[in-house]
């Protein structure tokens, strides 16, 4: 069983970990990871816009006005995302057939950083990170829920 929310949520966070320990330290690996997240933007803003239907706000650079679709999610990963035509094509089509793995994502990376957080609250200078992290990939692939109840008292 896989749960995207949980798995790919702690990839992301992951990269978290290698900026907050030092290990992209040279530009070029700082640069790699903002690129990332700026792929990961673009992807929940065409996942909720286009199974929504809703519009690009008015106002915005990009196609104000307009209804997300196909065409304007490709230019999105091309123009924003630094992806080549034929990836940005293969992205999307995934997105569109596959609604909310996108959101999953960056929904199970915040909810990770918010439980670490609180348990960073709740224990002060006596936070364990190294035991944070081992608590957190004991419990496993599960839900956010299910892994918030389990890691609610760390």
């Amino acid at each position: 069983m896989w749960y995207p929310g949980s798995g790919e949520g702690w990839a992301l966070y992951a990269e978290d970990i290698m900026e907050e320990l030092g290990y992209l330290e040279k530009p070029d690996f700082l640069m790699g990871k903002l690129a990332g997240e700026m792929l990961r933007a673009c992807r929940v803003v065409i996942d909720i816009g286009c199974h929504l239907g809703l519009p690009i706000p008015a106002g915005q650079p990009f196609h104000p006005g307009e209804e997300w679709r196909f065409e304007i999610a490709v230019e999105m990963l091309t123009d924003y995302a630094a992806q080549a035509p034929d990836v940005a094509e293969s992205e999307a089509i995934r997105y569109l057939g596959w609604p909310g793995q996108a959101i999953a994502y960056k929904v199970g990376q915040q909810a990770i950083r918010d439980l670490r957080a609180a348990a960073e609250r709740r224990h002060g200078a006596a936070f364990d990170r190294k035991g944070f992290h081992a608590r957190l990939l004991e419990i496993g692939a599960v839900g956010l829920d299910v892994l918030r109840r389990h890691l609610a008292g760390f």
